[in-house]
């Protein structure tokens, strides 16, 4: 059973002892072989390795992938005509040597980036610097960002190289500060409004314009209207006394008989007032109690 226990044992302990001198290095990552503190080697190879157990050898990984750096501060930068601005950018780069990584920079991605942040920033300080607001937006942008990543280059190729390249440097915004682009704003709405009053006030011109227009033509349409009715009134008129006139001169005793009775007429129309009439001096009683019916006009 002691046999049994001490060849588990010993078995558990090769093993560990197997695992701790045994490392994979991934297809994505650098291997760091150190010694007692030192590099020793550097595994760009994918694939599984041996090492001396710690404390003798450690191994640690580096990110051999392209990694992207965002511009994190947002303090102005002056132009050529001192015109505060806010330029947001990013950087892609990587790590090529990780021996001048870790001893000019580094262990981690995280230390570099934040170096490097640095650099890019003070390099788009003095290019910005440089130029005016509309070379920044359109006539030499790329060029700032070409003289930019020049400039980075330079700095991690140094008397110190850093081991990582640059692949390309990019700005993603230009923007006034806050207060300008504030001012510019209201500028702008002041500007949008007053071509908006200047619109309201052609449109309620014209508006009137064209009532004022519609009027007129309605007035002259109703006053011409009028005066046809007018006209066609008066000749109705004409024509009907041309009608009576003769009616009348045919029978002058049915004319004033009529005309007695349209004055009767005209008098009973009225259901306040009261009339009070003889009967025996009133041609008209005389034609309903059948005395003295005025009598037919002559045949012609």
């Amino acid at each position: 059973m002691n046999r049994l226990g001490f060849i588990i044992s010993s078995l558990l302990v090769l093993l560990a002892l197997a695992s701790s001198m045994l490392f994979v290095v991934d297809q994505r990552q650098f291997g760091v072989l150190y010694a007692l503190g030192q590099i020793k080697e550097v595994i760009t190879e994918p694939g599984l390795n041996f090492k001396l157990p710690p404390p003798f050898q450690n191994v640690s990984y580096i990110d051999k992938r392209l990694l992207t750096l965002d511009s994190t501060d947002t303090e102005p930068m002056l132009t050529a005509e001192k015109q505060r601005v806010v330029i947001d950018w990013y950087v892609r780069w990587r790590i090529t040597d990780p021996g001048e990584y870790i001893r000019n920079v580094g262990v981690d991605e995280q230390t570099g980036a934040s170096q490097l942040n640095r650099v890019v920033r003070n390099a788009f300080q003095e290019e910005v610097n440089r130029r005016t607001v509309r070379e920044l937006l359109s006539t030499k942008r790329e060029a700032l960002m070409a003289d930019v990543k020049s400039e980075v280059l330079g700095a991690v190729r140094g008397e110190k190289p850093w081991g990582i390249d640059i692949v390309d440097v990019r700005i993603t915004r230009v923007d006034y500060v806050e207060a300008i682009t504030e001012s510019v704003y209201r500028r702008m709405e002041a500007e949008r409004k007053r071509v908006a009053n200047e619109l309201r006030s052609t449109g309620a011109a014209e508006g009137e314009k064209i009532r004022a227009d519609a009027d007129r033509q309605r007035e002259v349409t109703v006053a011409n209207a009028y005066r046809d009715a007018q006209k066609i009134k008066g000749e109705g008129d004409a024509e009907a006394s041309r009608a009576y006139a003769d009616a009348f001169g045919r029978d002058p005793q049915f004319a004033r008989f009529y005309r007695s009775l349209e004055a009767y007429k005209a008098s009973f129309a009225s259901k306040s007032d009261v009339m009070v009439l003889d009967p025996n001096g009133s041609e008209f009683f005389r034609v309903f109690r059948g005395q003295g019916a005025p009598a037919a006009a002559p045949a012609r």
